[in-house]
This record gives C-alpha cells, structure tokens and sequence, in this order.
C-alpha cells in the first residue's frame, strides 16, 4: 500500500467512524486533508465500500468554493416524502428543493433516458464538528449526504429550466428561476466518471432552491415546476 492509499484509507476510517457512531468528526490532520477534489472523491469511495451499503445512485450538490460536487447516494437515505425527520440526529442541516431522475436505460455515453422525475426536499447533513471547510472535504463525507426525501411521480421530459421555491407550509416563498439541463449535464458527467449506473439507479440534483433550518415540528414544502410539489414533516 503506497502512502497515499494509506492516507485516504485512514481518512476513510475516520469518516467511517463518524457515520457509524453519529459522533462529530475532529478535524483532520493537515496531512490527511483532501488536497483536492480527487483526493476527496478518492476519500468518498473508500468511504461507501468500508459501510457496505447499497449505493442507489448519484446526487450533485452545492460545495463550499461556490462548486457542485457529485458523491454516491446511499440506498437507506432516499425516503418517502411522509417519513417524518428527526433533525436531532443532524448536523450543519441545509434544507434544498430538488429533483430525482430514474434511469429507464443503463447510464452509457449517450443522453440518459428517464422513466420518471420526481420532486425532492434534500436534508443535508455533515459528520465534520465545525462543519467542511472547502469542496474536497464535503465530497469526502459523500457531498454532506443527509436524507432525500422524495415526492409523487412525474411522467415527462427533463425541463431545461425549473420554477423552484421551499419554505413552511401555508407560505409562499419567492419562486425561484433555475437552468436545471446543466446541473444535470454535469452530474451525469460525474456519474459516469464514477462508474457504471444501471437501470433504476437515480440522479438527485440538489440545492435549487435553499431554505432556512426548520424547527422541530413544522411542516415544509417544497415546489419545482412542472415536476411537482413535496410536503415534508420535522421532528
């Protein structure tokens, strides 16, 4: 093992330990420090073969650094829209609306085929105690992977651009415009640079629109139009 397989399996290790235990994650020596967004990516996977857990697919999300970064999604963490979430078990939450796609082919080089999109609140969550300080670092602890909660099937073609808009239900937030075609561009890019997808596998996108932290107890909702709307509750 070179020294720097030895680094990322360390830093791994630790991640790993956090995700186990739910305990915060000290930050990491400088010397095991994701230099880069490959060394994160590097990190990641090493990450999701040590937790032996389903890998359903990819999700693409904003980064510190003004990027998206790409990180597997794990099976467990994608739920029903009625699943109430305990926001006590979360750290440095951010609350998203989003949007899923199911591959209806194998993802190859060609444009993906989608069997369905569908709506998505994205409750992200991190390991690290203070919280990741650059891009390499939230890929490394799975794009800060929380739960994806995910809304009623919509059957048509991928819009280019998406109205978005997520706060407690009974409001109307200011709706947001969004080009969602290049986010998803660049996650499918990512997806295939990670590895093959198969059929029924998803691509979550992310970040469309942010809202603040939801207290204990509210309902929140969420709309991404024409996909649909999500009503998520807190506890």
């Amino acid at each position: 093992m070179d020294r720097m397989t030895d680094i990322t399996t360390q830093a791994a290790n630790w991640l790993h330990e956090a995700w186990e235990t739910g305990n915060p994650l000290a930050p990491f020596p400088e010397e095991m420090a994701p230099p880069d967004l490959a060394a994160g990516e590097a990190i990641a996977a090493a990450l999701v073969e040590t937790l032996e857990i389903p890998v359903t697919g990819m999700r693409l999300a904003p980064a510190p650094g003004d990027t998206w970064v790409s990180a597997p999604l794990l099976e467990p963490r994608l739920m029903r829209a009625g699943t109430p979430v305990a926001l006590a078990a979360l750290r440095h939450i951010r609350i998203t609306a989003g949007i899923l796609g199911v591959l209806a082919e194998d993802l190859t080089d060609a444009p993906p085929v989608f069997s369905a999109l569908h709506p998505v609140v994205d409750v992200a969550a991190e390991r690290y105690q203070q919280g990741a300080p650059d891009a390499a670092q939230r890929v490394a602890d799975l794009g800060g992977l929380g739960h994806v909660l995910v809304g009623k099937r919509f059957v048509g073609p991928l819009p280019e651009v998406v109205s978005v808009r997520i706060g407690p239900t009974g409001t109307r937030p200011r709706p947001f415009e969004v080009k969602l075609a290049p986010l998803m561009d660049q996650l499918v890019e990512d997806a295939r640079r990670w590895g093959p997808l198969p059929a029924g596998a998803v691509l979550v996108v992310a970040g469309l629109a942010l809202g603040r932290v939801p207290n204990p107890g509210e309902k929140w909702s969420a709309a991404v139009a024409p996909v649909g709307r999500i009503t998520v509750q807190f506890a």
